[in-house]
């Protein structure tokens, strides 16, 4: 049994142990509880459908996306203001959460992608969700579904391009290494429609398998989608096996399934521990983990400094699952939340989570995380105080 196969066993083993732990039959609840319930439930509804998907998406873009197309786009050569603009409004595709879009900005970065338009993919996917923008809206009021929707797209942008700015001499170090690519003179296997309809393929998988119907949405359009979804997601699975079938070769899809498994090497048990962390800590929405949830409740009243960082600093570290954010600003609101440090939470959690940190800092480092969490934060307080201000 060589390495690869024992290190699959062990995680696929800690897998079925998160999912199949009898947790009904403990009695005894506290913060070691709350850290083995979150993860089980993030096993139960993220792996699968979630980041599995996400890292074959991820393997696909290490394999199959030549260098030369992340860097005439992404690079750091390439025109910013169309890259930070795609960068920025990807989240608008991408229904993920903080967890998921990890793979997919890890496979861009690592093909060569500009500090600045990665770290704004990072921050959108999860951030400019339409679903939850939408939910936002009709739970929470229009003003502040507009509020979000604007910070979460203005704060792609800026986050990005501060990145950029803060390393600017490792920025052009990299731009003046990189090779000069004739996109003309590669010679791809596949056209580029094919390769378009194959990541199509595996994009709408992602979409529409982790497509939720909230409960404030009960009509229309989005519902009408839910009610689809899994026969929506067969037949993109049914084309994609078609299109693999046709078009890859043996040894192209040998490439494809090893770089998935990289990604999955280095990131899940990272996830994993963090979402153990986080749930002892934090415990899951409606349970108490180790901090007290009337703790924070009392520090994220009024519109102070205070109460706008701490909610900011508060959504970073905690992990939302997507659309959850909602229903708990609910009931902090309901507990005398104000409308500053509500919004604040909201551009900083979906965006950031305790978890998704350790995966960032193995990508970039301690150095550039720290700064990407503390832009990221500080943003969101002073767009909470702007916002509780008016």
């Amino acid at each position: 049994m060589n390495a690869n196969v024992r290190k699959f066993l062990a995680l696929f083993s800690a897998f079925l142990a998160a999912y199949f732990l009898p947790l009904d039959s403990i009695q005894v609840r506290g913060p070691f509880y709350e850290a083995i319930a979150m993860l089980q439930e993030y096993a139960r509804q993220h792996v699968l459908f979630c980041l599995v998907p996400a890292f074959f998406i991820a393997g696909a873009i290490a394999v199959f996306v030549s260098q030369a197309s992340v860097m005439k786009y992404f690079g750091p050569k390439a025109n910013k203001l169309l890259s930070y603009s795609v960068a920025s409004i990807s989240g608008t595709i991408l229904a993920v959460c903080s967890c998921t879009v990890l793979p997919l900005f890890a496979g861009i970065y690592t093909r060569g992608a500009g500090l600045g338009p990665a770290v704004a993919f990072l921050y959108s996917g999860p951030a400019i969700n339409v679903l939850a923008i939408i939910l936002t809206a009709r739970v929470l009021g229009l003003e502040m579904g507009i509020a979000r929707a604007l910070g979460a797209v203005g704060f792609a942008f800026i986050v990005g391009l501060l990145m950029h700015l803060f390393f600017i001499k490792e920025e052009r170090s990299k731009a003046n290494n990189a090779n000069d690519f004739d996109i003309a003179e590669l010679r791809e296997s596949r056209s580029l429609p094919k390769t378009a309809l194959y990541f199509a393929a595996m994009v709408g998988i992602l979409v529409f398998a982790n497509w939720a119907k909230p409960a404030a949405v009960r009509h229309g359009g989005w519902a009408a989608i839910y009610e689809a979804k899994w026969i929506v997601t067969a037949l993109l699975a049914a084309a994609l096996a078609v299109m693999l079938s046709a078009w890859f070769k043996k040894h192209e899809l040998k490439e494809w399934t090893s770089a998935t498994w990289g990604f999955a090497l280095q990131i899940f048990p990272l996830l994993f521990g963090g979402v153990l962390v986080s749930g002892f800590l934090l415990g899951r929405p409606g349970h108490e983990g180790l901090i007290p949830s009337s703790w924070v409740a009392s520090l994220v009243g009024g519109n102070s400094l205070l109460a706008n960082f701490f909610a900011a600093l508060s959504g970073a570290l905690m992990y939302f699952a997507t659309l959850t954010e909602v229903p708990i600003l609910q009931g902090l609101i309901g507990s005398g939340m104000g409308k500053g440090p509500a919004l604040a939470l909201l551009l900083a959690g979906p965006s950031l989570s305790l978890p998704s940190m350790l995966v960032i800092n193995s990508v970039l480092g301690p150095r550039k995380t720290a700064t990407y969490v503390s832009i990221v934060v500080v943003l969101a307080t002073i767009a909470g105080l702007i916002y509780g201000g008016i």
